[in-house]
């Protein structure tokens, strides 16, 4: 694996495909943009202290995260195992968790909090996030090297990868029934087979994404023509045939069969085939000829009051065995060295839809915050407002 090109993830994710609400998590561009500006951040510099790192575990532990993104069972076992009692309370952007920590000023009492990786540096640059002492996660070295040091936090002082995983979508082979492959397959049934009867992920960048990857422009482009373009298309030929914008069609809208053409991330679409009754009729495509590439990760925000607990708890999240857990909680690559072959022997099923080949991985952009940042909700509010939404 070290020989493989080191992966560039910038991106973020989908929360578990369990219990979906409609939370989106592709916060980096969510529509909740301003909720954490630098101007915000700033003025809100944290000044909150935490108790002394000592590696005991305190009875307490309190983590903000996505819906459903922690593993039950793994939940479960580190409160066993260290009489701590955990707390999860979810967000449904990263902005609002920034500008929560922000406003609280290192107050906010939470221990460990999950951003995607465009958040990193800024959150790091207005004194949101603690240094981590890898001395108390051991388990860091089970971590595959390349999903260590991302280019956000090169040195891992900030932040550990929890997640990784990718776009593309599913359709109902028994309504459209010609072969599909790519983006422009998938934005041409839309218009056609589909019209009325498919959903987009309810996320900014996911909207503009398959005209950007289906006429080979750089996702993260700030060029004002290519968004002009990007967002005549959206508003004019793409909005009148959506029916619902949609981020977890795992939890419904594929075991429902409420669309016959999703836009999905991986891990919410073999949660949703796996769901069906009818799982044969169902087919995932990886987005081509370019789709995106995200991770989300640990990180311990400046005032946690219980911050040895933090650093148990992401050290035993690095387990092999907690890893697996997870994995198979939320459908989406760990990182943890070996787990692809773990999950296989464990017999998991439609892994397919979880690991990915190097050339596979080779297609794969990643998001980066942007000065386009505010065009591109603004393109998504209108094709929102286009589609009676």
């Amino acid at each position: 694996m070290t020989d493989e090109p080191r992966l560039r993830i910038l991106s973020s994710r989908a929360a578990a495909p369990y219990l979906r609400a409609q939370l989106t998590r592709r916060g980096f561009l969510g529509v909740s943009v301003g909720a954490a500006s630098a101007a915000a951040l700033a003025a809100c510099a944290p000044t909150g202290s935490s108790p002394e790192l000592d590696g005991t575990v305190e009875s307490a532990l309190s983590i903000y995260t996505w819906a459903d993104y922690e593993a039950p069972d793994v939940i479960q076992a580190f409160q066993d195992a260290n009489g701590t009692t955990i707390t999860l309370d979810s967000f449904n952007s990263n902005e609002e968790m920034i500008a929560k920590l922000a406003a609280a000023k290192g107050t906010a009492g939470y221990d460990i909090v999950v951003p995607t990786g465009p958040f990193i540096p800024g959150m790091v640059e207005n004194g949101l996030l603690m240094k981590l002492d890898m001395d108390l996660i051991p388990n860091f070295a089970n971590l595959d090297p390349q999903f260590a040091s991302q280019v956000w936090d090169p040195d891992n002082e900030y932040s550990i990868c929890k997640d990784w995983g990718t776009t593309g979508f599913v359709y109902d082979t028994t309504v459209i029934t010609r072969d599909l492959a790519t983006w422009d397959d998938f934005l041409d049934a839309a218009q056609n087979e589909a019209s009325g009867k498919m959903s987009m992920l309810d996320d900014p960048a996911e909207i503009t994404g398959p005209y950007f990857w289906s006429h080979g422009i750089d996702w993260n482009t700030t060029d004002e023509g290519e968004l002009d373009a990007a967002e005549n298309w959206a508003v004019e030929e793409l909005a009148p045939h959506i029916a619902a914008f949609d981020s977890y069609p795992g939890g419904g809208g594929i075991p429902q069969s409420l669309y016959v053409l999703m836009q999905v991330w991986n891990g919410d679409a073999r949660f949703g085939i796996m769901s069906s009754e009818e799982p044969d009729k169902w087919k995932w495509v990886l987005g081509s000829p370019a789709t995106e590439l995200w991770m989300d990760t640990y990180a311990i925000p400046t005032g946690a009051p219980h911050p040895n607990a933090a650093h148990a708890f992401i050290n035993a999240v690095l387990d092999p065995d907690n890893s697996l857990l997870e994995l198979d909680w939320n459908g989406y690559n760990t990182g943890v060295a070996d787990i692809e072959q773990a999950a296989a022997d464990e017999g998991l099923e439609l892994l397919d839809m979880v690991f990915f080949t190097p050339e596979q991985v080779a297609t794969m952009q990643t998001g980066v915050v942007t000065d386009a940042q505010q065009r591109i909700v603004d393109i998504y509010n209108k094709v929102k407002a286009a589609a009676g939404q």
